[in-house]
């Protein structure tokens, strides 16, 4: 009965937490984080042109995460996360030992977002029957031209069969998976929704729209859809900028952390090249980690003047589309 009582004791411990940093301005840190994201390796096989990893503009080491280290986050945060995600940046399926690392997951919620490529009948038999909850499967576009012109060096074809592969095994298996189909709309495939919207009805799986995230200064004109319903940003004078007041909070610093291939610790899934370490996993504790003073003090920074804050300015949350 105790064991059945940490995580929603926890939760609300958490959430109280922050809205007591919310009234009183100061960071109060109770408990620990609700979920947390995993990064598992940042290489991938494609060179998306706004991602960090795939445009190459990374300047972090590249690696895979261990088992030991894996095994050692579960441990520490198992006991109290509802929701695990095992994906950062880079592409989680290309990690020599991830169906290990699948079933070293246990009970806890976990979602993938994978790019397709290695879904092929065997691995899709697998994750299938693994204790996976949710798959995310990103296809931005729905013919080879579309879908190249930023999934780059990726192959439409074998998305779609990797996407097929997972369908099938879901009706020859029992399975509580959850399948996802990732659309990240863009001026290129704009007028492909709707042919997504049939292909993911005729899949068994929901269809995520999602705005773009734009890093490099120059491309918002060569990316930016013409539906106002999809973009993330808003044109002021000659340059872009998100359309969010960016208040002074963000749950994801109370809630939600990210952890990189190789241990480092940091605020959040946008802290793409890790700029912001707040601590090393092989150092010491994560529970350190997250009640020291530099956690305190970004957390803080988030309550007095986010917008001052680098990877704030690109952020989500506050956004209202």
């Amino acid at each position: 009965m105790e064991n059945l009582l940490v995580k929603p004791v926890n939760a609300v411990m958490a959430g109280y937490s922050y809205m007591q940093s919310l009234i009183s301005g100061s960071a109060a840190v109770y408990g620990m984080p609700l979920a947390a994201g995993i990064e598992l390796t940042n290489y991938c096989n494609l060179n998306c042109p706004e991602c960090n990893s795939g445009s190459g503009i990374m300047t972090r080491d590249r690696g895979y995460l261990s088992i030991d280290l894996f095994e050692k986050i579960v441990a520490e945060l198992g006991p109290f996360m509802y929701n695990l995600n095992l994906y950062f940046q880079g592409e989680s399926m290309m990690h020599p030992l991830f169906f290990s690392i699948l079933e070293k997951c246990g009970d806890i919620r976990t979602t993938l977002s994978t790019n397709g490529h290695f879904l092929s009948p065997e691995n899709a038999e697998k994750v299938v029957r693994s204790r996976l909850h949710t798959l995310i499967v990103s296809l931005d576009g729905m013919d080879q031209s579309t879908y190249s012109s930023y999934r780059v060096n990726g192959d439409f074809r074998t998305v779609i069969e990797g996407i097929r592969n997972i369908s099938d095994s879901k009706k020859k298996n029992p399975s509580r998976l959850k399948l996802v189909i990732q659309f990240l709309v863009n001026r290129n495939n704009e007028h492909q929704v709707e042919a997504a919207k049939r292909f993911a009805a005729e899949m068994n799986s929901s269809l995520q729209l999602k705005s773009m995230q734009i890093i490099n200064k120059d491309s918002h004109l060569s990316w930016l859809p013409s539906s106002g319903k999809f973009r993330r940003y808003t044109r002021s004078g000659t340059e872009y900028a998100i359309k969010s007041r960016l208040p002074d909070r963000c749950a994801r610093l109370w809630f939600n952390p990210v952890i990189t291939w190789d241990g480092k610790v940091v605020p959040c899934c946008f802290d793409k090249n890790a700029d912001h370490v707040m601590g090393d996993i092989n150092q010491e504790s994560f529970r350190n980690i997250w009640n020291g003073g530099k956690y305190r003090q970004f957390r803080k920074s988030i309550l007095t003047g986010r917008r001052m804050i680098d990877i704030c300015r690109n952020c989500t949350s506050g956004l209202k589309q």
